[in-house]
C-alpha cells in the first residue's frame, strides 16, 4: 500500500474518531444537563404536607402524608376514629377496610389513586388472617399491584391494632384537590 493512501485511510479514520468522540460528547452533554435540571425542580419543590386527623397526628408528632414534586410518602394508616380511638376492635378484615378507606381519602387529597401507588408496605399481628382477607387488594389494585412488603409483628402502636398499611406514591399529573380546605 502507498504511502499517500495510508495517510489518507488513517486521515479517514482519524476524522471518524473524532466525528464519533464529538458526538458523544455531545449526548454526554445532555444526559449531564438533564440531570441537573431534575435536580433543580426536586430542589425546587417545596414539601407539602397532609394531616388526615390532626389533632392526633399533632398528639403523637407526624403527618399522615408527605407531598416533594410528584412522590407522596404515606404515613401508616390504623383502624381508628377521629379521636384516635381503636375501630373493629378483633376484627382484621374491617381494620383492613379502615385503613384503606383512610388511604384512599388521602390519595384523593392529592388528585390520586391507588393506581397510582408504587410501595405498599403492611405490618399485621396475624398474618394468617391478612392472607385469607387481602383479595380485598383486588377491589382497589385494578390495573397493577404495586411493590411492597408484608410483614408479621409483634404489636402495632396500640394493643388494639391489628395492620397498618404505608403507602408510597407517584403521581406525574397536576394535583387536582377534591377537598375543600
Amino acid at each position: 500500500m502507498k504511502k499517500s493512501t495510508m495517510y489518507r485511510l488513517g486521515g479517514i479514520i482519524l476524522v471518524v474518531i473524532l466525528s464519533i468522540t464529538l458526538q458523544n460528547c455531545g449526548e454526554d452533554e445532555k444526559k449531564e444537563v438533564k440531570e441537573i435540571e431534575k435536580i433543580v425542580e426536586i430542589a425546587a419543590a417545596e414539601p407539602e404536607y397532609f394531616l388526615l386527623r390532626p389533632e392526633v397526628e399533632k398528639a403523637y408528632g407526624y403527618s399522615h402524608a408527605v407531598k416533594i414534586g410528584n412522590n407522596i410518602k404515606v404515613s401508616g394508616a390504623v383502624s381508628m376514629d377521629d379521636g384516635g380511638n381503636p375501630t373493629a376492635m378483633g376484627d382484621l378484615e374491617q381494620q383492613m377496610k379502615n385503613c384503606y378507606a383512610d388511604l384512599e381519602e388521602i390519595l384523593t387529597h392529592f388528585g390520586c389513586t391507588f393506581d397510582d401507588v408504587v410501595v405498599e408496605n403492611i405490618f399485621t399481628t396475624d398474618m394468617k388472617k391478612m392472607l385469607e382477607v387481602a383479595a380485598y387488594r383486588n377491589e382497589l389494585y385494578k390495573n397493577h399491584y404495586p411493590t411492597g412488603t408484608w410483614v408479621e409483628v409483634k404489636g402495632l402502636a396500640l394493643p388494639e391494632f391489628m395492620i397498618e398499611i404505608e403507602l408510597e406514591v407517584h403521581h406525574s399529573g397536576e394535583r387536582v384537590s377534591l377537598r375543600d380546605d
